[in-house]
């Protein structure tokens, strides 16, 4: 197998880092800030979809814009010191790595903060590409020459099946293992712990074709 086919995307959010904290400390500043109710622990039950779907289930339409901007400015500050890695995580891109492969992050988190999470965590990555989500994420796959891309969120198999590649689900966000199942991954893991045996057995055959 090439250099290229052994590259992975990787979703960031609850899948190699736990942000769920930081998130929500955030969330919590911004309602103090707007006077807008906002429940963060349903907001962290849910993560996945883009900031502005979720401000857009606490405030009306007009408001969100504004809202979003106070988010972006608060989370460098208050989320990224509080965010650690996923279990497995660094393993997992460390395994990548070892086959010769490139690893992108793929995720709906802007850029900035996206790099800059992957910066704190000490990720060895090539690429960040940011603010996509669902079948949005797959063009950035493409383009990286993804073999496989690994998330927690049912939008991350749109993803993986926009872009064409092989499918990776881990069950440490909002959905267990049947309904990553059910919505069509290929492959499904408890948690990335199982990433690196998965990866290695995935790799191996075609490698000695």
């Amino acid at each position: 197998m090439s250099d290229l086919m052994n590259s992975v995307g990787f979703d960031l959010d609850l899948t190699l880092a736990d942000t769920r904290a930081g998130i929500a400390a955030v969330y919590d500043e911004v309602a103090l800030r707007t006077g807008v109710f906002i429940d963060s622990v349903a907001v962290v039950a849910r993560l996945g979809p883009p900031l502005e779907w979720e401000l857009a289930n606490w405030m009306p339409a007009e408001e969100v814009p504004a809202a979003a901007d106070v988010y972006r400015e608060l989370y460098p500050s208050i989320a990224i010191p509080v965010t650690t890695l996923m279990p497995g995580a660094r393993e997992a891109v460390e395994a990548v790595r070892r086959a010769g492969g490139r690893v992108a992050v793929v995720t709906g988190k802007n850029a900035r903060d996206a790099a800059s999470t992957v910066e704190f965590l000490g990720l060895d990555v090539d690429e960040v590409a940011g603010s996509v989500f669902g079948a949005a994420k797959g063009p950035a796959l493409a383009a990286f020459g993804a073999a496989a891309y690994v998330g927690d969120h049912v939008a991350d198999i749109d993803a993986a099946r926009a872009g064409g590649v092989v499918s990776v689900a881990v069950a440490t966000g909002v959905y267990p293992v049947g309904e990553l199942r059910d919505h069509g991954a290929d492959v499904t893991l408890g948690d990335l712990t199982e990433f690196v045996e998965w990866f290695d057995g995935w790799r191996t055959p075609a490698a000695l074709v």
